[in-house]
């Protein structure tokens, strides 16, 4: 139960503060954004702003949507013949609400057998009222309610994704991804803090992390200089840990400033360690700056990582929900000090995979804009949505064998 509480913490956080920076940025970009969504499935909650966004929740709290006027596949069909209620301003006779759910009723609603509308260009809506066919007038910001009972804005053409300027589009979809980079460097700065202050690598003095393991035992304590082990001089963190590594066990000769000590590593995860860890850095700024050191490196580890992935491919390298659900059972047994670490390394990488070119990703569309801005002319919208379905495809074929590939090496 602690796993799957700390799985939907974690990832649902990540991808709602991801799609918020899709949801700000679109709307400074002037496009309309129909409806927030945190959780997936039928929706408990929901309130429509003034400015047209329905915000909602949903049943499963796995993630979240931004649906934008004109992205992808967010389109309203009604079929020839379908029934609708139609809500009419009193004193012009304009339809302000167009009703497509038998779950949803309003009072003084005027039936209708829609034969024909147009939500985006001409505003209009054409059907059988009490045996006659006639046309009316749909309001700019009218909203429409869904089969499932979920009422959005209707998305005339000038508030589409489509109509936003290029550097807006581009803004809106590296927004997700930026926001991502500032949850993780904002939560690996809060780790900092929590912790007291930041490994100090570069020195080669020590904490003593816990008192039953061998360093403290032989006569070792915080704040010591370790200037050599076997007599191979030390003189930082990485020097030190290697060293300590190397020993398979054996007894180490440990020289501090003042004393040599004879120290046996235990042998803990596959590796050998004394029980100690870097001193730490405690100033403000140390504290600050640290953090921020800490989710560049991460960033340049995963970059690294993705690298020799796409040189050497292989699926055991990936890790899918299962693997995520894993080890947000680990993470969650250590504290919340380390479930924070693990949201902020997750955060980082979600931005950064996201960014990969491939359609289905913020990074597809990026590049699709940059594509426009060099023909300076959009792809047409058929070739777009054909480019991004198969993107979305791969996604999907590689989601399928990453997450059976997890659940294989739960049985191994």
């Amino acid at each position: 139960m602690q796993s799957l509480v700390t799985f939907i913490i974690v990832f649902g956080v990540i991808v709602c503060v991801h799609e918020y920076g899709h949801l700000f940025f679109a709307k400074k970009a002037g496009i309309l954004v129909r409806e927030f969504s945190i959780g997936m499935g039928p929706k408990i909650f929901a309130h429509q702003a003034k400015d047209g966004t329905l915000y909602t929740i949903r049943i499963l709290p796995l993630g979240g949507y931004v649906r934008m006027a004109g992205w992808g596949e967010d389109t309203t069909e009604i079929k020839t013949g379908a029934p609708a209620s139609l809500t009419l301003e009193p004193a012009t006779n304009i339809v302000t609400r167009v009703n497509l759910s038998a779950k949803s009723q309003f009072g003084q609603a005027l039936p209708m057998l829609v034969t024909a509308y147009d939500f985006e260009k001409d505003l209009s809506i054409t059907g059988e009222v009490n045996g006659e066919n006639v046309t009316y007038q749909i309001d700019h910001d009218a909203t429409v309610v869904e089969e499932d009972g979920t009422e959005i804005r209707i998305a005339p053409l000038d508030v589409q994704y489509q109509s936003a300027s290029l550097p807006g589009r581009m803004l809106t979809n590296f927004a997700g991804p930026l926001n991502n980079f500032i949850l993780g460097a904002v939560a690996f700065v809060l780790v900092a803090f929590m912790q007291g202050g930041v490994q100090d690598l570069s020195s080669n003095q020590v904490t003593i992390s816990d008192k039953s393991y061998p360093a403290y035992q032989a006569g070792l304590r915080t704040g010591d200089t370790i200037k050599a082990i076997n007599g191979t001089k030390v003189s930082d963190w990485s020097e030190l840990s290697a060293a300590i590594s190397k020993s398979d066990g054996k007894k180490i000769s440990v020289t501090t400033s003042d004393k040599t000590l004879t120290i046996t590593p235990k042998k803990e995860d596959k590796s050998y360690i004394i029980g100690v860890t870097p001193l730490l850095k405690t100033g403000f700024f140390d504290k600050l700056l640290g953090g921020l050191k800490n989710a560049a490196s991460s960033a340049f580890a995963i970059v690294n990582a993705l690298k020799d992935l796409v040189l050497h491919p292989n699926i055991n390298k990936l890790g899918g929900p299962v693997a995520m659900y894993q080890m947000s059972g680990k993470v969650a047994r250590e504290g919340i000090t380390t479930i924070i670490s693990f949201m902020a390394l997750l955060s980082i990488n979600l931005g950064i995979f996201n960014l990969i070119p491939i359609p289905a990703l913020d990074g597809g569309k990026i590049l699709m804009n940059i594509i426009e801005a060099i023909r300076r002319k959009p792809m047409k919208q058929e070739n777009e949505s054909i480019i991004t379905l198969i993107g979305v495809g791969v996604m999907v074929i590689l989601m399928i064998a990453v997450t059976w590939n997890d659940i294989l090496r739960l049985f191994h």
